[in-house]
């Protein structure tokens, strides 16, 4: 007994032959065409319970026919295949509205198992997609690799929703660009993207800076300041190194994913909230958890959907594809045109890459300043990659560095986070205020706090402690021992 019939449109005859005989042998009726004007005829004639097609027909676009049988039949799933197997095609067969997308080649199990599933599906959860999308080739994501293959799908399937997403990945493979084409290529794409990197804000600002603060909040605050969340109101926010945000942020955080509303710090009146929200990690997040670094629950709120990133040493494919991308953005900002010859490029593909794509786009760019061979040797990559090991090195807090060091390392991140433009008034109290909490708290901790000790710990004067205290809302019972 047939399992249902399968209309495969398909310019190339091994293809289609390959696919009937697969399909065939899973127990499906087929009809096999080479031409779009055929496939459009036997769906409008009703025939056809499933359609696999690939893009590029000799009579016409598939993309520019599937609008048209979903309209005309939209119960029927349609499962695009493709050997432009891009970001644009993936996006592309999601917005037209295909069951799913295939790249070639594909293991004809992963097809039949498609087949099977969208023969299954209840015919009232197909819908028409009439929206029309222009070919975007400046593609945010670059590689043909079944690992990137795997973020184009991915990717496809969540620009039709809202769901929060937390991408992970070592530092360098492009987490922030994920989140980019999950809205540049959404619902979202009319409101605005925002991000914060968590790791490049003081932890006292943090919560000022996600929610906004009235007029009078704290020292400093001279005036109201809307946060991160209102910016994004109506688009995405994008939370880069979720993993470093404090825990009472975390839990300000989970309210606001578990109700929609928010306050901003020193106000009281809950302001509802919608934004799509993208986070984003190099670290193990579930480590964390076990060391009560990291909520459960915000982790559970955020991890709806996991998109993980995976490293240029997995994509090494991918390289020459990477260097050509580069080599056009250099171009644009007035670099010299560069050709890199095979020997070259193997010599890349060899690489580790512990600075992943960031480091791949670094030499790239470096060695199209500063060397004027039109022609790029094996030679010049060998001496670069070996030369220069450490220059997209993410930097971080050495631990020999003092305090002063410190707040350097941490406050200049803090000022390139804003960009062009500025923090908030009230900079000065804010740090101060960063600096205090820490600095009583540790000093508490030591005296199993006890307040007369640590004051004379601190050279104040004890009336002086208990004020700070107060202030900085620091509950002495809990502090830890």
């Amino acid at each position: 007994m047939s399992k249902g019939t399968v209309l495969i449109a398909d310019d190339d005859k091994a293809i289609r032959t390959v696919l009937s005989q697969a399909l065939a042998r899973a127990g499906f009726d087929v009809k096999v065409t080479g031409t779009a004007s055929s496939l459009w005829k036997w769906v409008s004639n009703g025939e056809g319970d499933v359609i696999v097609t690939d893009v590029m027909m000799p009579d016409q676009n598939a993309f520019d026919l599937i609008p048209r049988i979903k309209k005309f039949r939209p119960d029927v799933p349609i499962i695009v295949i493709s050997a432009k197997n891009t970001l644009t095609t993936a996006i592309t067969a999601a917005e037209r509205g295909a069951f799913e997308y295939l790249p070639k080649p594909f293991d004809l199990g992963a097809l039949t198992g498609l087949v099977a599933r969208a023969m299954e599906l209840p015919r009232s959860q197909n819908e028409a997609v009439d929206s029309e999308a222009e070919e975007d080739q400046n593609l945010p994501l670059v590689g043909r690799s079944p690992a990137m293959q795997e973020i184009y799908r991915a990717v496809a399937r969540l620009t039709q929703n809202d769901l929060s997403v937390l991408v992970t990945g070592d530092s360098g493979t492009g987490k922030e660009l994920i989140a980019r084409a999950l809205h540049d290529y959404g619902r979202r794409k009319h409101g605005q993207f925002v991000a914060l990197n968590m790791a490049a804000i003081p932890r006292e600002l943090i919560e000022s800076e996600l929610f906004g603060h009235e007029k009078g909040a704290f020292t400093g605050a001279s005036q109201r300041m809307a946060g991160r969340f209102a910016q994004a109101e109506g688009g995405t926010l994008f939370l880069d190194e979720i993993g470093d945000m404090p825990m009472e942020t975390q839990t300000r955080l989970l309210r606001v994913l578990q109700e929609g509303e928010f306050t901003t710090v020193g106000g009281r009146q809950p302001i509802k909230t919608d934004v799509r929200i993208i986070a984003a990690t190099h670290q193990d997040l579930r480590q964390l958890i076990q060391q009560g670094l990291f909520r459960e629950d915000l982790y559970f709120r955020l991890n709806v959907v996991p998109v993980r990133v995976p490293p240029l040493r997995e994509r090494l494919e991918d390289i020459d594809d990477l260097v050509r991308h580069f080599v056009t953005l250099g171009q644009r900002e007035g670099l010299p045109q560069k050709g890199f010859e095979a020997d070259g490029l193997m010599v890349m593909r060899e690489y580790d890459w512990p600075g992943n794509v960031r480091e791949l786009e670094n030499l790239v760019r470096r060695i199209s300043a500063l060397y004027t061979e039109d022609v790029i040797t094996a030679d010049i990559v060998r001496m670069e990659l070996n030369e220069v090991p450490d220059t997209v090195a993410v930097p971080t807090v050495r631990q020999s560095e003092n305090l002063g060091d410190s707040l350097v390392f941490h406050l200049s991140n803090y000022f390139s986070s804003h960009g062009q433009g500025l923090p908030p008034n009230g900079l000065y109290d804010r740090v101060l205020r960063e600096v205090e909490r820490p600095l009583i708290e540790l000093s508490l901790e030591a005296t199993r706090g006890n307040q007369i000790r640590t004051a004379e710990l601190l050279g104040i004067n004890r009336n002086t402690l208990r004020k700070k205290i107060r202030e900085l809302g620091i509950d002495v019972l809990r502090a830890p021992r």
